[in-house]
């Protein structure tokens, strides 16, 4: 069975709506991107942590993941830590966009995605489209701030 190792705040970045959720509220985001993955995940026979930088701040419920907050450290670091920690590393799929994470996971036998692949990946499986796209109040005001209007 596939072990997905996700890295949160990587995946998080490489979604428009989740970026701009992120900038006014980083657990909405967290809860949007775990019940996308939650529904992505469904019907798929694998396992899938993810991985978020920092401490809890509220129960997420979802069936289909498993939620690791790093606390102290970084989440890269827990990831590594996690597959440095496991017998058998070649059913891992870590999905990042962190060059050095992808190194690391790489040289350890894991499959690596990277997080933008990924997340348009989500998109083409999602029917409705309408969780991916952007905020457009957040994108006027991101318009508004570069051209000092």
């Amino acid at each position: 069975m596939l072990t997905y190792l996700i890295d949160g705040n990587n995946l998080i970045g490489k979604i428009p709506l989740l970026m701009s959720l992120q900038r006014k509220d980083k657990q909405a985001s967290r809860e949007k991107l775990s019940h996308i993955l939650d529904r992505y995940f469904h019907s798929k026979k694998s396992k899938v942590i993810l991985f978020f930088d920092g401490f809890e701040n509220g129960k997420i419920n979802c069936s289909n993941l498993k939620i690791i907050y790093s606390d102290k450290q970084i989440a890269d670091d827990k990831i590594k830590s996690f597959i440095t920690d496991s017998k058998s590393t070649k059913n891992y799929v870590v999905i990042t966009s962190d060059a050095n994470l992808a190194q690391f996971a790489k040289k350890c036998s894991c499959t690596i995605i990277s997080s933008d692949n990924f997340a348009a990946e989500i998109k083409k499986n999602n029917q409705s489209n309408d969780f991916i796209k952007p905020d457009p109040d957040t994108d006027l005001d991101e318009f508004k701030k570069l051209f000092g209007v």
